[in-house]
């Protein structure tokens, strides 16, 4: 019989499917139905850095009007009336899970600096969350710093967080870096647990008839998997600590393909919205099957089976498709 256990992030997972941040991943009753029908882990609806600092300042303020002492006791949290606050709710959410569900929780903050909310993650961490990705979510489309100033400040808030706390510090980066495979490389190597290729930018249209901005496929399409299948078969060989995949995954097909790239698990949310969380009994289901007719007795007889490292053609990740497709295509 197929056992789909795997280890992600100094997690211990029944199986290799994790559902994403995001809208059904922010209450407990959505995830104890989650869990029901077999997600192996949850990370949950982020936080943004922007609400953390904006509630972290007006706290400070409102402690200094009252001569509070020490800004960052707890206590202040808990007794002056801030149960409305999305930081509070947020730990309450974590303290709440791990009382209700028996898989992992992992919190989630999506940042763009390394300064000045940087205690709030001992307090995810004291909440009894069991890891904590780091949706580093910057568009790099500021043309006065260069590449490796850009890169840099994803490079600061890992070493500030990691240095912070003792749970898994996991990174959810996108793919825009002036060399993505160094700075996965030298992300992998400064104490993570986990990098998730690749988060997803909600992406702007028009609209011809109002001259609005409007919003795009707020939803992933099939299609989508394919940048991450590439840089984890690329490069699993290279970093030391896991790697997940994300956007695009709408079936099993999908996720044993990443596996077989040397994925440890994958974070699913598009497929899951539109087929509910029913769908994850179905996924898990079918790659049992499918292992059972391959002969598999475990996802590590098969992780990483198609990476480039295993590939008896390594070039095939790379230019070799390019040439095939434009000189075969009429």
């Amino acid at each position: 019989m197929a056992n789909l256990t795997t280890s992600f992030a100094g997690l211990t997972l029944k199986n290799p499917v994790v559902i994403g941040s995001s809208g059904l991943t922010d209450s407990v009753s959505d995830i104890k139905k989650l869990e029901e029908n077999g997600a192996a882990a949850v990370v949950l609806k982020s936080l943004f850095e922007e609400e953390i600092i904006h509630e972290m300042n007006a706290s400070l303020t409102k402690m200094q009007g009252h001569s509070f002492i020490y800004p960052e006791t707890l206590e202040f949290y808990e007794n002056n009336d801030l149960d409305e606050e999305s930081t509070v709710k947020y730990l309450e959410l974590i303290k709440d899970l791990k009382e209700s569900v028996h898989i992992p929780v992992i919190a989630s903050v999506n940042c763009v600096t390394a300064q000045q909310w940087t205690t709030f993650p001992e307090l995810i961490q004291s909440a009894g969350a069991d890891a904590l990705e780091l949706n580093i979510f910057i568009l790099p489309s500021d043309i006065t710093i260069t590449g490796e100033q850009q890169e840099k400040i994803y490079y600061n808030i890992v070493k500030e967080i990691v240095g912070q706390i003792k749970i898994p510090v996991i990174v959810k980066i996108s793919p825009y870096f002036s060399n993505l495979g160094a700075t996965i490389k030298n992300l992998s190597g400064m104490g993570l647990k986990g990098i998730v290729l690749f988060n997803r930018y909600y992406t702007p249209d028009f609209d011809i008839d109002t001259f609005e901005v409007t919003s795009a496929n707020v939803l992933s399409h099939p299609d989508d998997m394919y940048h991450s299948l590439r840089w984890i078969a690329i490069m699993s060989q290279y970093v030391t600590c896991d790697l997940a995949a994300t956007t695009g995954l709408h079936d099993s097909n999908a996720i044993i393909k990443q596996i077989l790239a040397g994925a440890s698990a994958v974070e699913l949310v598009s497929a899951i919205y539109k087929n509910g969380p029913e769908y994850i009994q179905i996924l898990l289901s079918e790659i049992e099957n499918w292992m059972n007719n391959k002969g598999f007795t475990s996802l590590d007889d098969f992780k990483g089976k198609m990476s480039q490292h295993n590939s008896g053609n390594p070039a095939a990740y790379q230019r070799i498709q390019f040439m095939k497709y434009f000189r075969g295509y009429n």
